[in-house]
């Protein structure tokens, strides 16, 4: 505790500023919370709470590997314990906001039950001021907490979207580990503060463009007089417009205002190659009290989907993408900012993809913070999987629709609402008031539903999406899109048809099967204007239950990236799809790998190299085998086709110490651009370890990614290594991971976290090492946390 004070000093020291309390004080309340099972009582004030576990947020209730989840070990339910001082004095207004609670949430303040929350993926608020114990004699943190947040979370399986289905959590195609899995802060604001501000740019293709402006406003006594309510639209420090209205509070509680901010100018419009943002500042000041500003980002666009296919700021863009779920290796859900952003950066910065689908459920804010600033475009959908349950069940559904659009309608990424859970039968009153919800709170855009019904019948939404999983012999094949409907594919690959399974110790020849498939359905998209474009299953892979010989150790393995985010070689199609002027891209489909286990024949007749080159130039010993270009015949759809080549070996096999390189060389035009070299001799293979990032914050929640392989001479992944990697981390952090953990159960590729200690900074160590690969070393330095954030 001493430690987590020491470093925490400069939050802590403008927290104690209660006598200069800004219009908004807004706290991170991660940290030192109190967790363990509930037991009668655990809730009250009084309850002797010494034994349970100290804690960070965000958490899950029960420590997790990479695989083999079991839901009995979440399903129960548990009691989240914090003490804490109001930070400020009389006359502003308190509120607990939780982002994400898995799955129902009942808080007390002092003991005193103030409300109850269902379900797991919105955020949602508790207002705690009536119930605080206030000390304004103690004027610093050496004096006593003067109150206990409780907060019981009820994490078995309840008739909550999308769980209820009768087989429990085997019936839903992603599971969902219990716990405050999501951040909380504590936000003080004036008696009448913005509660929401939606703010809507329009016409922004002419140069009469504007945004318009919803503010929502929380009144707890009523002004003596008109509030004047003032909008900016803001460029960095640079006011581009404004506008103002007086609005009149007639009563205590939620009123309504609008305004518009005309005279906008010349903007930069948002894109995928150029996602440019703006802020739009809005300010209410009630005569005679605090104003209240409360600032959200926005960006310039006009995203329409058509039967012709989708249009982006008035030209055809073609949808690029795949779908993604929020799981992650031993923290389940409940992963730090930092890796939810990654998530975002590796879809569109590595596989090029345009378009996300958050499958199945609205997903992180700190994930869709950085698609709105790269440029990553959002499905946004409500919680569900297949099954649709009683009226209580489609209450809360309902109410799920309305708080997705309420969180993300600012955002200029989402450019679709699913109001329809994935795949389920057709339900048209209910998805009829689903839709309408949508238009109310948004009427901005298109409304859709993964369906598995090719068919508009009973269907009634403003763009088709269709989860198309056929194949012939081999070949994957899509059905045709419908007449006269906007159609967009949003599933192909991996869930239903194909090999069951994309691990690692899945045979090269499946491996490199899940990127021919990816590349041939995208292909088959671009071959005709009716498809909007296509969305790929899936960017990573995660924990199931549902799907009988397609669950490998409780997960689920269509990934194009493996669980820790490791890339297969169904990503190297994804990978090569940028243009060569970014940088060149050579990835081979396959191993250059001639130990146990594999192909008998090398990578074969009919070998697959993603490239966005035109030309490749193969070598093997250094002697030029083969010159191929892009596979224009089947994949001449593509932006950039992959390059097949026959390496099929014939003949008696030497041992792998005497096989030669595999160099291949790339060009443009007669320019030689890249190369790349493959080992086959394992005894020059090592173990190689390496972090997502060089520097973490010293708040307790913040983590990296560790990532360990086998590699060859040249850094290539060699899989089927055997034998264990054993970590161990020096500094001021925590290890969360299997250790030592077991190469040749996984397939060669293996990874762990790295997270802060509250307070704690400097440099972290992690060595790995393995009896036959070596040693290797990764460092993370701890740094205090960004100035200006506060901690309570």
């Amino acid at each position: 505790m001493a430690a987590l004070t020491a470093g925490l000093a400069d939050g802590c020291a403008e927290s104690r500023a209660a006598a200069s309390v800004p219009e908004t004080a807004t706290f991170d309340f991660n940290q030192r919370w109190l967790f363990g099972s509930y037991t009668e009582g655990s809730a009250a004030a009084a309850f002797d709470d010494r034994r349970l576990a100290e804690v960070t947020l965000p958490h899950t209730v029960t420590p997790l590997s990479w695989g083999g989840w079991d839901p009995a070990r979440w399903e129960g339910v548990w009691i989240y314990r914090k003490h804490f001082r109001p930070p400020w004095r009389n006359g502003y207004r308190v509120f607990a906001d939780f982002d994400g609670v898995m799955v129902n949430a009942t808080v007390l303040l002092n003991g005193v039950a103030l409300g109850t929350h269902q379900g797991g993926y919105l955020p949602w608020s508790t207002e705690l001021t009536r119930g605080l114990a206030r000390d304004d004699s103690a004027r610093d943190d050496s004096a006593r907490d003067d109150n206990v947040l409780a907060v019981v979370v009820d994490a078995r399986w309840l008739p909550v979207p999308p769980a209820g289905a009768p087989a429990g959590a085997r019936a839903v195609d992603y599971l969902q580990p219990g716990g405050i899995y999501r951040d909380v802060t504590l936000r003080a604001v004036p008696e009448v503060f913005l509660s929401d501000v939606f703010a809507r740019p329009d016409r922004v293709l002419d140069s009469g463009r504007s945004v318009r402006v919803q503010a929502t406003i929380d009144a707890a006594a009523v002004p003596e007089g008109p509030a004047l309510l003032t909008a900016q639209v803001r460029d960095g420090a640079r006011t581009l417009a404004s506008a103002q209205t007086p609005v009149t509070i007639t009563s205590r509680g939620i009123t309504v205002a609008s305004l518009t901010v005309t005279g906008v100018g010349e903007v930069a419009l948002w894109s995928p190659d150029t996602p440019k943002l703006y802020t739009v500042r809005v300010t209410l000041a009630p005569p005679g009290r605090p104003p209240h500003t409360v600032e959200v980002r926005t960006g310039f666009r006009e995203a329409v989907f058509r039967p012709g296919g989708f249009y982006l700021n008035g030209e055809r863009l073609q949808i690029f993408g795949l779908n993604r779920h929020q799981l992650f290796p031993y923290t389940g859900m409940a992963a730090a900012a930092r890796l939810q952003r990654r998530d975002a950066q590796i879809l569109r910065r590595e596989l090029n993809c345009n378009m996300v689908r958050c499958s199945h459920y609205p997903q992180s804010p700190h994930f869709l913070d950085a698609c709105d600033e790269l440029g990553l475009m959002v499905w946004q959908e409500p919680p569900g999987w297949h099954f649709v349950g009683d009226a209580a069940w489609r209450g809360i559904f309902l109410q799920n629709v309305a708080d997705m659009v309420i969180r993300d309608r600012s955002r200029p990424s989402v450019i679709a609402w699913g109001t329809r859970p994935d795949e389920t039968a057709n339900y048209p009153a209910l998805f009829a008031q689903a839709r309408q919800i949508a238009y109310d709170l948004d009427g901005s855009r298109p409304t859709t539903g993964a369906m598995d019904i090719y068919s508009t019948a009973g269907w009634a939404e403003d763009v088709f999406g269709y989860d198309d999983y056929h194949s012939r012999d081999g070949q994957a094949e899509l059905r045709p899109p419908l007449p006269g409907v906007p159609y967009l594919v949003s599933e192909a690959v991996g869930a239903i048809d194909g090999p069951p399974t994309y691990h690692w110790n899945d045979s090269a020849a499946v491996l490199a099967e899940q990127a021919r498939l990816h590349a041939q359905v995208h292909d088959i998209a671009r071959s005709d204007p009716g498809y909007a474009g296509l969305l790929g299953w899936a960017g990573f892979d995660y924990a199931s239950l549902n799907g009988g010989d397609r669950i490998w150790d409780a997960l689920k393995t269509p990934g194009v990236l493996d669980t820790f985010r490791a890339a297969k070689p169904g990503a190297a199609f994804y990978r090569s799809q940028q243009d060569p002027r970014l940088g060149p891209v050579i990835a081979p489909a396959f191993f250059w790998d001639h130990g146990p286990g594999a192909p008998p024949d090398g990578p074969g007749a009919d070998a697959m190299i993603a490239t966005n080159c035109d030309r490749l130039r193969i070598y093997v010993g250094g002697r030029h085998v083969v010159t191929a270009t892009p596979d224009t015949r089947r994949f001449g759809h593509l932006a950039f086709p992959p390059v097949f080549v026959n390496l099929a070996e014939r003949g008696p096999r030497p041992p792998a110490v005497a096989r030669p390189d595999l160099r291949i060389d790339g060009y443009l035009g007669r320019r030689l651009v890249a190369s790349v070299r493959l080992s086959s001799d394992p005894a020059r293979d090592r173990l190689a370890l390496t972090a997502d990032d060089s520097s973490i914050e010293a708040d307790g929640s913040d983590a990296t990614r560790l990532t360990f392989r086998a590699v060859d001479a040249y850094g290539n992944q060699r899989r089927r290594a055997a034998g264990v990697v054993r970590l161990t981390l020096a500094g001021p952090g925590t290890l969360i991971g299997e250790n030592p953990f077991e190469f040749d159960r996984y397939g060669g590729v293996g990874g762990a976290l790295v997270r802060s200690e509250p307070g704690l900074t400097g440099m972290v160590r992690v060595t790995a090492s393995h009896p036959g690969l070596g040693r290797a070393e990764a460092r993370v330095r701890v740094t205090r946390p960004a100035p200006g954030r506060q901690f309570r």
